[in-house]
This record gives structure tokens, C-alpha cells and sequence, in this order.
């Protein structure tokens, strides 16, 4: 997270209101202790309202497919609680934690420990593929080093990596 003076500087020279945006519930971390200090919202994918109220209080909730803030959409994963989000201005892609950085660069999926139940690799790389008719660029992981180029390559790379489905 930036510093408290760089994000409060940056909120006052915006002169936009502050929506923080969840991907998956537990990346909640101080959402709702800055939505507060910013007099901002938190918003959620439906699914994942409970656990992510419990950390930050009042939430608002959207669908995934949904536009959630501005020109920000909400790509839905085979993680139902967990969403991507596509920024087309940046021509970014914001993933939790079903997209990571790979060591030495590129993506990779996250591990299939990390998917609840009966969610297999294969469909998470299936749930993705739509963001390859996107025309991305950069895909800013949560966990690992940015594609800050040729996203759409990195993805395609990380998809076909993927088990497939038996």
C-alpha cells in the first residue's frame, strides 16, 4: 500500500469519490478502515458479502459480469466468490489470486489448493479465456511481478499451461 501522505495526497488531487474494490474476500485487508478515512465504498462480488462485511462493515455488492465503478468490469472466474477486473482504459487486468506472477516472469494459475471443491485448474483456465478477446496489455497480479506488456501473450502462455479438462 502506498504511504499514508502519497494516498491522501492522491485522493485530494483526484476529486473523485474512493471505491475500493475486492477481488476475492480475503484481500480485504484495510478496505474498510480507508473507506471510511476517504469517506469511500467497498465493493464486493455478491457471493463473497459475508466474509468481506465481516472485515471492512458496510459493503456494496455487484454481480460478476457486472460494471462496477466507472468503466471497471467485473470478469467472473470459476471461483464464484472471486473476480478479475478488466480496466479498458489501462487495458489492464486485475486479478486476486487466480492469476499470479510465474518466477522469472510471465503468469501462471494459481495452485489447485487454492480452488474450493470440485473447481478443477482446467475450469478456472476455462473461465479465463474470455479475457483474451480483450485487448489486453498489462495484467497487475496480486502476488508476483506485473505483466507490464504483451499481457495477452502472458495469459495465453499461463491458459495453455493449464491441466485440461478430462
Amino acid at each position: 500500500m502506498l504511504e499514508a501522505d502519497a494516498l491522501d495526497d492522491l485522493v485530494a488531487r483526484s476529486g473523485k469519490p474512493v471505491t475500493i474494490l475486492i477481488t476475492v474476500y480475503w484481500h480485504t485487508r484495510s478496505a474498510g478502515e480507508l473507506a471510511r478515512r476517504y469517506d469511500g465504498r467497498v465493493l464486493a462480488p455478491r457471493r463473497a458479502r459475508a466474509p468481506v462485511a465481516r472485515r471492512a462493515g458496510e459493503i456494496a455488492t455487484f454481480e460478476p459480469g457486472n460494471v462496477v465503478a466507472e468503466d471497471v468490469h467485473a470478469l467472473p472466474t470459476a471461483r464464484s466468490s472471486e473476480v478479475v477486473y478488466w480496466l479498458p482504459k489501462h487495458r489492464a487486468l486485475v486479478p486476486g489470486d487466480v492469476i499470479l506472477g510465474a518466477d522469472g516472469g510471465g503468469l501462471r494459475l494459481c495452485p489447485q489448493s487454492w480452488l474450493p471443491g470440485t473447481v478443477k485448474l482446467a475450469d478456472l483456465a476455462a473461465s479465463l479465456r474470455a479475457a483474451l478477446d480483450l485487448p489486453l496489455v498489462r495484467v497487475l497480479v496480486s502476488h508476483g511481478e506485473p505483466v507490464l506488456a504483451r499481457g495477452r501473450h502472458a495469459l495465453t502462455d499461463a491458459l495453455a499451461h493449464a491441466p485440461s479438462a478430462a
